[in-house]
């Protein structure tokens, strides 16, 4: 598997464990190297071989960023990284082979920077674009959870439409900041209107209506600011009692304040480099 970054790459391959009902080994580069010489290399077999004794004789190795572990290999290489790369080969031409049936699933940002013989050991190279509309869509809902808001099936949809080029990762980071709206809404509120509960929300604008009694600097200290038409108090955030406070439903505007900036973190360079690779080595993967 190779992507753009953070595109969730780690949680497609659990996704393939769970549905293959198959035992699921997580590594890094971190797990198997060692300073001790011949450590990593015994780490590397005996991975294999744990994989291979599992429960059920099924097992899927997944190696998330394996292009820290199986880069090209150069002349002014470490002599200790070349064998662990000889290693991980040697393992992989036996996953096939012996007792135990064992997927190797790896996943890198970085798939020109593989060894050619590692690549070739990787049977289905299969990229995973960025989402489309319909996926960002449904990304934006999923990350909102049960946060309480007031977007329509319409509003997703046109939010899977503005958010083209974003990546999961992107989307993710776009709502944490649309849910923060309501939080500065409150902070900037100078009036706050009772709800039908009794809680105070902070007023949409200010003045909450014509007939709000403004505050002059000659008026009395503790004069109640309180509106008898529209029932808005003067009050800032930290003089509202925490148990009265009901933050806003988060809207479309939020996120329109948010995607005002910048919020996608891939350039055109870059998915032009994936689009080429995948031309010449590998296959596109489903993204709906």
């Amino acid at each position: 598997l190779y992507s753009c970054p953070a595109q969730g790459k780690s949680y497609l391959a659990k996704a393939v464990a769970t549905e293959s009902d198959a035992t699921f080994f997580s590594v890094s580069s971190a797990d198997l190297i060692s300073k001790w010489q011949g450590e990593s290399e015994r780490l590397v077999r005996n991975l294999f071989e744990m994989a291979r004794e599992s429960d059920g004789g099924r097992a899927i190795i997944f190696i998330d960023e394996v292009d820290s572990l199986c880069g090209s290999r150069s002349e002014g290489e470490n002599e200790s990284a070349r064998r662990v790369k000889t290693e991980f080969l040697v393992q992989m031409d036996g996953v096939g082979t012996g007792q135990g049936d064992v997927l190797v699933l790896g996943a890198t940002n970085v798939p020109w920077e593989l060894d050619a013989a590692i690549r070739r050991r990787f049977e289905k190279r299969v990229y995973i674009p960025l989402p489309e509309r319909e996926a960002r869509a449904f990304m934006v809902k999923l990350n909102m959870g049960d946060t309480p808001n007031n977007l329509t099936d319409e509003d997703y949809e046109t939010l899977g439409e503005i958010t083209e080029g974003a990546s999961g990762s992107d989307i993710k980071v776009m709502v944490k900041e649309a849910l923060m709206e309501p939080l500065r809404r409150c902070q900037k509120a100078e009036q706050f209107c009772p709800d039908k509960e009794g809680y105070l929300v902070p007023c949409e604008n200010h003045p909450s209506c014509p007939r709000c009694p403004p505050k002059l600097s000659s008026d009395p200290p503790g004069k109640d600011y309180t509106c008898k038409s529209c029932g808005a108090q003067r009050l800032a955030l930290w003089d509202v009692p925490p148990e009265k406070l009901r933050a806003p439903e988060v809207k479309v505007k939020d996120f329109q304040q948010v995607l005002k900036h910048s919020f996608s973190s891939v350039s055109k360079d870059e998915l032009k480099q994936y689009d080429d690779w995948t031309t010449q080595f590998g296959q596109e993967g489903n993204t709906g």
